[in-house]
């Protein structure tokens, strides 16, 4: 494996072979796992809101990561202007990236978790880190793909200013 400070990440293939392809980058085919899946909206990834404790949930995923990875990538995203909305943890050891319903069904990128559905605190709560803006004060997801090389530029570049590995 080359020396890249970014994690390799190894997958079987049809025939039980190792790809050596970060997971995002294989192409799905019927063959492998099915017919491919949208990461947002319509298809059978689609969730419509359900209710936690009568508190409607927003349909939305939440990709988990530890605070100093996700602030640089919030750095990184801002600068493509590409972020969505990002909250921090009550306790403040992690950032969560809202994105597109669905995206826990195909995420996989160790250093980070994807769950299903996000319960979002109210515009003004002092936790959100890029908070829900525009007139009705909805909150924008992040593009997951653009999220996952935001991630991994954000590890690249912690790992040679010597805060790595991950």
């Amino acid at each position: 494996m080359p020396a890249t400070g970014v994690p390799q990440y190894r997958r079987l293939v049809a025939g039980g072979m190792p790809a050596a392809a970060a997971p995002a980058l294989l192409p799905e085919s019927a063959d492998d796992r099915g017919p491919a899946r949208p990461l947002s909206g319509g298809g059978p990834s689609h969730r419509p809101a359900a209710a936690r404790d009568g508190v409607p949930v927003d349909t939305h995923d939440t990709v988990t990561v530890a605070l100093r990875h996700g602030l640089e990538a919030v750095d990184i995203l801002r600068l493509r202007r590409a972020c969505g909305a990002v909250l921090q943890s009550r306790n403040g050891a992690t950032v969560s990236f809202l994105v597109p319903a669905g995206t826990s069904a195909t995420w996989h990128l160790p250093g980070s978790s994807c769950t299903a559905g996000a319960q979002l605190p109210p515009a003004t709560d002092p936790r959100w880190v890029m908070p829900p803006a525009g007139a009705d004060c909805a909150a924008r997801p992040t593009d997951a793909w653009v999220l996952r090389s935001a991630l991994c530029e954000a590890a690249c570049t912690l790992t040679a200013g010597g805060l790595g590995p991950f």
